[in-house]
Protein backbone atom coordinates (compact mmCIF):
# COMPACT_ATOMS: atom_id res chain seq x y z
CA UNK A 1 0.00 0.00 0.00
CA UNK A 2 1.74 2.85 -1.26
CA UNK A 3 1.72 6.28 1.02
CA UNK A 4 1.07 8.61 -1.56
CA UNK A 5 -1.09 8.32 -5.09
CA UNK A 6 0.67 8.08 -7.93
CA UNK A 7 0.35 11.74 -9.05
CA UNK A 8 1.81 12.87 -5.95
CA UNK A 9 4.20 11.30 -6.35
CA UNK A 10 4.98 12.64 -10.16
CA UNK A 11 4.20 16.36 -8.71
CA UNK A 12 7.03 15.64 -5.83
CA UNK A 13 9.37 13.91 -8.58
CA UNK A 14 9.03 17.04 -10.63
CA UNK A 15 9.11 19.78 -8.31
CA UNK A 16 12.52 18.03 -6.25
CA UNK A 17 15.06 19.83 -7.27
CA UNK A 18 12.56 22.99 -6.34
CA UNK A 19 12.01 21.37 -2.82
CA UNK A 20 15.50 20.59 -2.64
CA UNK A 21 16.88 24.39 -3.48
CA UNK A 22 14.06 25.52 -0.84
CA UNK A 23 15.54 23.27 1.94
CA UNK A 24 19.07 24.73 1.20
CA UNK A 25 17.69 28.27 1.55
CA UNK A 26 16.08 27.02 4.72
CA UNK A 27 19.45 25.75 6.08
CA UNK A 28 20.46 29.19 5.25
CA UNK A 29 18.28 30.50 7.06
CA UNK A 30 18.72 28.50 10.42
CA UNK A 31 22.30 29.11 10.29
CA UNK A 32 21.85 32.86 9.92
CA UNK A 33 19.77 32.24 13.12
CA UNK A 34 22.76 31.01 15.40
CA UNK A 35 23.74 34.60 15.80
CA UNK A 36 26.90 36.88 14.82
CA UNK A 37 28.28 38.28 11.76
CA UNK A 38 30.44 35.03 10.53
CA UNK A 39 27.25 33.05 10.96
CA UNK A 40 25.20 35.81 8.91
CA UNK A 41 27.53 36.44 6.14
CA UNK A 42 27.81 32.26 5.81
CA UNK A 43 23.81 31.80 6.11
CA UNK A 44 23.60 34.31 3.90
CA UNK A 45 25.98 33.02 1.12
CA UNK A 46 24.08 29.31 1.59
CA UNK A 47 20.50 31.20 1.06
CA UNK A 48 21.82 32.73 -2.18
CA UNK A 49 23.02 29.35 -3.55
CA UNK A 50 19.65 27.93 -2.41
CA UNK A 51 17.90 30.76 -3.93
CA UNK A 52 19.95 30.66 -7.20
CA UNK A 53 19.52 26.83 -7.42
CA UNK A 54 15.37 27.74 -7.17
CA UNK A 55 15.85 29.63 -9.94
CA UNK A 56 17.19 27.21 -12.42
CA UNK A 57 15.31 24.28 -10.62
CA UNK A 58 11.43 26.46 -11.33
CA UNK A 59 12.77 27.23 -15.00
CA UNK A 60 13.38 23.42 -15.26
CA UNK A 61 9.97 22.50 -14.29
CA UNK A 62 8.33 24.98 -15.86
CA UNK A 63 10.34 23.67 -19.66
CA UNK A 64 9.06 20.04 -19.09
CA UNK A 65 6.06 19.54 -20.79
CA UNK A 66 5.27 15.82 -20.14
CA UNK A 67 5.74 12.74 -22.21
CA UNK A 68 2.98 11.59 -24.66
CA UNK A 69 4.45 12.42 -27.92
CA UNK A 70 6.07 9.56 -29.77
CA UNK A 71 10.09 9.11 -29.70
CA UNK A 72 13.19 9.19 -27.18
CA UNK A 73 15.29 12.32 -26.94
CA UNK A 74 19.21 11.81 -25.94
CA UNK A 75 21.83 14.17 -25.04
CA UNK A 76 25.28 12.29 -24.71
CA UNK A 77 28.47 14.51 -25.57
CA UNK A 78 27.72 17.36 -27.25
CA UNK A 79 25.32 15.80 -29.46
CA UNK A 80 21.17 15.70 -29.26
CA UNK A 81 19.61 12.69 -30.52
CA UNK A 82 16.21 11.76 -31.50
CA UNK A 83 14.54 8.65 -32.56
CA UNK A 84 11.41 8.87 -33.42
CA UNK A 85 8.72 6.34 -35.86
CA UNK A 86 9.05 8.45 -38.33
CA UNK A 87 11.79 10.45 -38.57
CA UNK A 88 14.86 11.01 -36.23
CA UNK A 89 18.94 11.60 -36.75
CA UNK A 90 21.44 13.78 -34.67
CA UNK A 91 22.82 17.13 -34.71
CA UNK A 92 25.75 18.32 -32.66
CA UNK A 93 25.16 21.33 -30.44
CA UNK A 94 28.75 23.10 -31.24
CA UNK A 95 27.68 23.21 -35.12
CA UNK A 96 24.02 24.14 -34.39
CA UNK A 97 22.86 27.48 -36.10
CA UNK A 98 18.86 27.95 -34.90
CA UNK A 99 16.75 27.14 -32.92
CA UNK A 100 12.93 27.60 -33.17
CA UNK A 101 9.89 26.95 -32.03
CA UNK A 102 7.23 25.23 -34.82
CA UNK A 103 4.36 23.11 -35.88
CA UNK A 104 5.24 20.15 -36.62
CA UNK A 105 2.75 16.98 -37.78
CA UNK A 106 0.31 18.39 -35.38
CA UNK A 107 2.35 18.99 -32.91
CA UNK A 108 4.56 21.69 -31.16
CA UNK A 109 8.17 20.84 -31.86
CA UNK A 110 11.81 22.23 -31.45
CA UNK A 111 13.76 22.68 -35.14
CA UNK A 112 17.23 22.34 -34.82
CA UNK A 113 19.47 23.60 -37.87
CA UNK A 114 23.01 22.88 -38.78
CA UNK A 115 24.63 25.27 -41.26
CA UNK A 116 25.01 22.41 -43.84
CA UNK A 117 20.96 21.98 -44.06
CA UNK A 118 20.52 19.65 -41.70
CA UNK A 119 17.44 19.72 -39.71
CA UNK A 120 16.13 17.74 -36.86
CA UNK A 121 12.50 18.05 -35.34
CA UNK A 122 12.00 16.91 -32.08
CA UNK A 123 8.41 17.52 -30.60
CA UNK A 124 8.47 19.28 -27.25
CA UNK A 125 6.76 15.98 -24.74
CA UNK A 126 9.15 13.46 -26.59
CA UNK A 127 10.04 11.30 -23.86
CA UNK A 128 13.42 12.52 -22.37
CA UNK A 129 12.84 16.12 -23.89
CA UNK A 130 13.64 17.65 -20.62
CA UNK A 131 17.16 16.74 -20.61
CA UNK A 132 17.27 19.29 -23.71
CA UNK A 133 16.44 22.51 -21.59
CA UNK A 134 20.31 21.64 -20.06
CA UNK A 135 21.68 21.62 -23.72
CA UNK A 136 19.71 24.79 -25.21
CA UNK A 137 21.07 26.33 -21.82
CA UNK A 138 24.69 26.01 -23.09
CA UNK A 139 24.06 27.25 -26.05
CA UNK A 140 26.43 31.20 -26.42
CA UNK A 141 24.04 33.98 -26.22
CA UNK A 142 20.79 31.51 -25.39
CA UNK A 143 18.67 33.26 -22.44
CA UNK A 144 16.47 30.70 -20.67
CA UNK A 145 13.73 33.17 -20.01
CA UNK A 146 12.86 33.14 -23.79
CA UNK A 147 13.07 29.67 -23.94
CA UNK A 148 10.59 29.10 -21.36
CA UNK A 149 8.31 32.16 -22.71
CA UNK A 150 8.44 30.66 -26.81
CA UNK A 151 6.71 27.57 -24.81
CA UNK A 152 4.34 29.48 -22.67
CA UNK A 153 3.31 32.00 -25.70
CA UNK A 154 0.25 31.24 -28.07
CA UNK A 155 1.34 28.60 -30.72
CA UNK A 156 2.03 30.36 -33.60
CA UNK A 157 3.50 28.83 -37.25
CA UNK A 158 7.50 29.11 -36.01
CA UNK A 159 9.07 31.45 -33.59
CA UNK A 160 12.88 31.31 -33.75
CA UNK A 161 14.59 31.58 -29.96
CA UNK A 162 18.04 31.60 -31.17
CA UNK A 163 20.58 31.88 -33.53
CA UNK A 164 24.34 31.68 -33.59
CA UNK A 165 25.97 34.67 -34.65
CA UNK A 166 28.97 33.80 -37.08
CA UNK A 167 31.53 36.73 -37.23
CA UNK A 168 31.61 38.18 -41.04
CA UNK A 169 34.23 37.36 -42.75
CA UNK A 170 37.00 40.31 -44.34
CA UNK A 171 36.82 40.56 -47.95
Amino acid sequence: MAFLRPEAVSLLYRWREAIAAATIVCLGLWVVSWGGPFFAVLGGAIGLIGAGLGLLAVRRVRFFRGAGAPGVVEVIEGQIGYFGPLHGGYVALAELSELSLVAHLGQRAWRLSQPDGTILFIPIAAEGAEALFDAFAGLPGLDTHTLIAALDGPEVAARIVWRRHRPRRLR
